[in-house]
């Protein structure tokens, strides 16, 4: 009986281990192609053990070969196809599992993961487990649209960009287009990402892309059309009245899209204008009355020259032995149509004087 008593004393921290070093797992791991997938493989760490050796193999033809080995060394990839490919956590005590980054059909295959112990006593403890992996090809889900940080309402001249996404294996070919899916749209671009650099207002409009891939068999999957909106910036229009003592004004006006004038427009109305402008300054010079037109009174002083004159008509003729012409310009003092004043003298020798006046009615 005391020997029974020492026996189970000296195998107790030995079951009390292999109660607790456990691996668990998943038998069957489906992973997609081109995309990672993580073959699980967890324990509970206990005291006084310490993991010594981490070992993850792959049957190839019908023999185990190692893919990746952790030792006090460190981690290291011994088969060249999964180089850069694979890793382990290392701040997370208790999990090994083993992580696969673009994953290939031949990456196919079963898996085990086998970890070893060293307890206090130095004795090592080993436990494994196997996974099965299948790499799958997957075709291309419906895609969905997401928009820039300034979202689908962007003022004009921003930077913005439209992203079309979908899950699949790769590699997923992308379309984009305007307009709307089942009728006539315009094809823009072959990237995942539509760009623009300085938006206009004639940009806006209904936008959805296209996508497939080889595993879906030529099936395309269309997004639903989004709704862009670039908006035009505020016209800040400043007027100045100085002139009268009060200071300036700025006025914001709203452009609205869609209001610009013709030039056959234009042109007739500023020919319009320039006519109105005549009119009004031919009207203007009508109107006015006439100024700076003086009139004047012309006296003509001809004393033997005039009486001559009256000489020769009645038959008598006497030369006239000397002449004295006076002109004189009055202005007129009043409006008469035309007066005329003669005054005859003999014709024998005394003189006329004749004086004549003439006006002009304005």
């Amino acid at each position: 009986m005391e020997m029974l008593v020492r026996a189970a004393v000296f195998l107790s921290p030995f079951l009390f281990c292999n109660a607790f070093l456990n691996l668990t797992g998943h038998p069957e791991i489906e992973g997609v192609w081109k995309e990672s997938t993580t073959l699980p493989c967890v324990y509970v760490p206990v005291k006084d053990l310490v993991q010594e050796i981490l070992k993850w193999m792959v049957v190839r033809d019908q023999n185990p070969v190692t893919v990746f080995r952790r030792d006090d060394s460190g981690d290291h990839v011994l088969l060249s196809d999964y180089r850069g490919r694979v890793s382990v956590p290392k701040d997370t005590p208790g999990n090994v599992s083993l992580h696969i980054l673009n994953l290939e059909v031949s990456d196919k295959g079963t898996y085990t993961c086998q970890v070893t112990w060293r307890d206090s006593s130095d004795s090592l403890i080993v436990r494994e487990i196997t996974t099965g992996l299948e790499v799958v090809k997957v075709a291309a889900t419906k895609p969905i649209i997401r928009a820039g940080e300034l979202g689908l309402t962007v003022p004009t001249g921003a930077r913005t960009s439209l992203t079309c996404v979908a899950s699949g294996s790769p590699p997923i070919s992308y379309r984009w287009f305007r307009g709307t899916p089942g009728q006539k749209a315009l094809l823009l671009s072959r990237q995942a990402e539509l760009v623009w650099d300085s938006l206009q207002p004639s940009d806006t409009g209904k936008y959805y892309c296209e996508v497939e891939n080889r595993a879906g068999a030529g099936a395309v999957q269309q997004s639903d059309a989004v709704e862009l909106t670039v908006t035009e910036p505020p016209v800040t229009v400043v007027t100045s009245e100085n002139g009268v003592g009060y200071p300036e004004k700025n006025y914001t006006t709203q452009n609205v899209q869609g209001t610009h004038l013709s030039p056959f427009l234009i042109i007739l109305i500023v020919v319009v204008c320039a006519a109105a402008v005549l009119l009004v300054i031919f009207l203007i010079i009508r109107m006015r009355k006439p100024k700076g037109a003086q009139t004047y009174e012309v006296k003509f002083h001809n004393s033997r020259a005039a009486d001559a004159l009256r000489c020769e008509s009645a038959g008598y003729y006497e030369e006239a032995i000397s002449t004295e012409n006076k002109y004189v310009m009055e202005p007129m003092k009043d409006k008469r149509s035309e007066e005329i004043n003669m005054k005859k003298n003999d014709c024998a020798g005394n003189t006329m004087e004749s004086e004549y006046e003439v006006g002009d009615t304005a």
